[in-house]
């Protein structure tokens, strides 16, 4: 779950500028090596407005269909700000979960478009480019209950968990030797520019061999992309044999 942050009304103006900068970064440098979203899921999000918050609103929002929500203002819209209550489809949200994945949901911008009228696409009350910023399911159904989303424009550095994905499996040396891949971290807090935020980040296991480890700072990004962890925390590693199997092989 990506965690909250409060920045000062100082720092926040000063993000602008440095986003500014990622852009010209973006736009500048040779991105055809790193992932990018899949154009199949560039699905619009619709939406209508909620006039009002509380259990009672939700439960009758969840009863009609719907998924309450809130579109916050950047990172430290949560406490103010051009905040705004509405109401999600649940199908819409259910179907892209489960095509996605939870991480990649959380990780990935969408067109939004609050409707007056969700049967009526050309009654538009607001039009804006969203991150999920947190999405709770139900424990026993896994039905969206309620999502949080944040504004993405151009100019907004944001923090995403990016997941990670595993390939040269077939051929690590140490896999291919019995070892056993430890995957220690799933997603990666990166503080990314609206427009380059990845969908994954791809990790390539093709040279590991036993006992060898793959850290954050090993990880290949776009450079306008900051980790926010440790550059030293470990991601994977190739383990030997397991107990179990050891007992197998005897």
């Amino acid at each position: 779950m990506l965690q909250r942050t409060v920045l000062s009304k100082s720092i926040h103006l000063r993000r602008y500028s440095q986003s500014a900068a990622a852009a010209a970064i973006f736009h500048d440098a040779e991105v055809e090596a790193f992932p990018r979203p899949d154009p199949k899921y560039a699905e619009t999000i619709v939406a209508i407005p909620r006039l009002s918050s509380g259990k009672s609103i939700a439960a009758k929002e969840r009863k009609a269909g719907r998924v309450p929500s809130i579109i916050f203002e950047q990172e430290d819209g949560q406490h103010g700000g051009n905040k705004r209550l509405i109401s999600v489809q649940a199908n819409q949200i259910r179907k892209l979960v489960n095509h996605l994945g939870r991480s990649f949901f959380l990780s990935r911008l969408f067109d939004l478009e609050v409707r007056a009228d969700v049967l009526d696409p050309e009654d538009i009350v607001e039009k804006v480019r969203v991150l999920p910023r947190l999405l709770h399911l139900h424990s026993a159904t896994d039905a969206p209950l309620n999502v949080t989303f944040i504004r993405a424009p151009s100019n907004a550095l944001l923090k995403v968990d990016v997941p990670i994905v595993f390939r040269g499996e077939d051929v690590s040396p140490g896999l291919r030797k019995g070892a056993y891949l430890n995957t220690i971290k799933r997603t990666v807090k990166y503080l990314c520019p609206a427009d380059v935020i990845p969908p994954y980040i791809d990790v390539d296991l093709s040279e590991l061999d036993v006992g060898q480890k793959l850290v954050m700072g090993d990880l290949k990004v776009h450079p306008a992309l900051k980790l926010m962890q440790s550059k030293d925390e470990a991601v994977c590693k190739i383990m030997g044999s397991r107990v179990s199997d050891q007992k197998k092989s005897k």
